[in-house]
């Protein structure tokens, strides 16, 4: 049997433990529909917090990745411009060379055909030296330090690190000074294989395929990290973001609780008066 009593009122203090309660679970499903989130921070639940965590880490270093692989992207498409150019400017050389290989040329003839070979190898030395981006250059390189080191995934461990060796140095796609005073020396050349110009073209051509290579090596890396910080995002959501439609009925419910709750803390408030009336109001 329950005690009525003036001093302490058993109706209201459940009334109002109950309505705090009403008040702590709202103020949790507002802050769910607030930021979207079922886990914002360590107080929600700190587990899942903290892999969130390291996921949003993850995450934010395979962003920054592929940046890197953005620009070795950016220097490799330079690179392959300038060996390109350079390929093509050499069908021309073989032509010069093969003007100069002919014995009947007269001293003018191969005189300015010599000019013309040096003003090709100029251009060719021209197009290596503007194959810069972002202040490297792979052609001109010329040492270790010159080599390009990228990291491939959220991790910097020496097995996720990829290098890009340098091509360098950039007489390696230069052929020879000149000039050619007799065909002799325009036909050793030329010659298959041996000769400085199948030298020098066998050299830009690896370097164009082993370039594209690596071309496609950095886009293929660049698409992997995407679908990757797709996945991770994914399981990061069903971990840690907040049903909204299931939110939203809660809240309904809720603010309904809190109404009742309200109104019952009031009516519990109100039973020392009903006591008072007991003695006729004195």
């Amino acid at each position: 049997m329950s005690m009525t009593s003036i001093m302490t009122n058993h109706a209201a203090m459940a009334a109002l433990q109950s309505l705090n309660r009403t008040n702590d679970a709202l103020a949790q499903v507002q802050k769910r529909i607030s930021t979207g989130y079922r886990v914002a921070d360590a107080k929600d639940d700190g587990g899942a917090f903290a892999v969130a965590q390291t996921v949003r880490a993850d995450t934010a270093t395979l962003n920054a990745v592929n940046e890197q692989l953005g620009g070795t992207r950016g220097l490799i498409d330079i690179s392959l411009t300038s060996l390109e150019q350079v390929s093509k400017t050499m069908i021309e050389v073989r032509t010069v060379l093969t003007r100069l290989a002919d014995g009947t040329l007269n001293d003018e003839s191969r005189n300015q055909y010599n000019q013309q070979y040096a003003q090709l190898r100029t251009q060719i030395a021209n197009f290596l030296a503007d194959a810069n981006y972002n202040g490297r250059n792979m052609i001109t390189g010329v040492s270790p330090t010159d080599d390009i080191i990228m990291m491939r995934s959220e991790s910097a461990a020496s097995t996720d690190l990829y290098t890009l060796p340098a091509l360098g140095p950039d007489t390696n796609f230069l052929v020879a000074v000149g000039p050619f005073t007799t065909a002799a020396a325009a036909q050793a050349a030329l010659t298959p294989t041996s000769g400085d110009f199948d030298t020098i073209n066998m050299a830009i051509n690896d370097a164009m395929n082993r370039l594209g290579a690596d071309a496609r090596y950095v886009d293929a890396q660049i698409n992997y990290n995407f679908d990757k910080i797709d996945s991770m995002e994914g399981s990061l959501g069903a971990l840690i973001d907040a049903n909204l439609a299931k939110e939203s009925a809660r809240l309904q419910a809720l603010q309904i609780r809190q109404q009742l709750g309200t109104q019952t803390l009031s009516i519990a408030n109100q039973s020392p008066q009903y006591l008072m009336s007991l003695f006729g109001g004195r």
